[in-house]
């Protein structure tokens, strides 16, 4: 996703570069968004292109449309050894295959997510919050200070 129109979001292709507008009919999932069930919970598509990452040793997995079906489920059990067998297809399998070639050709598999930027307000402690509310106090009653007292004197 490149940015957001009125009523869509702007999507680069990875290998062509093109760009094109996505509208909401088009029922778009971010591959964050994407979990592969498990027997208990799901697991986040992140982990398991990190699993196969690790498992591949950071080398492209050889070509999912290649593989059978009988061997792309015994490569996803290694990867993800309590999958749900029963809502987890071949199809999904091949496309976390190619998903994982695509982002690792394109360098994205490498980069680090971005820590999200802490507002300025919550960085400060109790204390010094406190101290800074006293010090905008006495300033305030330093400056009025000097009125009230030419006033009393009069």
């Amino acid at each position: 996703m490149i940015s957001q129109g009125k009523n869509a979001v702007i999507v680069e292709h990875l290998d062509t570069g093109n760009r094109t507008p996505a509208y909401a009919s088009a029922r778009i999932s971010s591959l964050e968004d994407i979990s592969i069930y498990t027997e208990e919970d799901e697991l986040l598509l992140g982990e398991v292109l990190k699993r196969i990452k690790e498992k591949e040793d950071n080398q492209e997995v050889s070509s999912p449309k290649k593989l059978s079906n009988k061997e792309l489920k015994e490569y996803f059990a290694e990867i993800v050894p309590d999958y749900d067998q029963d809502r987890v297809y071949v199809s999904d399998m091949k496309k976390v295959l190619n998903w994982y070639n695509a982002l690792l050709k394109h360098g994205i598999l490498d980069k680090e997510p971005e820590p999200e930027p802490v507002p300025e307000t919550v960085t400060k402690t109790v204390p010094e919050a406190k101290t800074e509310a006293k010090t905008k106090v006495e300033e305030e009653a330093e400056a009025k200070a000097p009125e009230e007292k030419k006033e009393e004197e009069k």
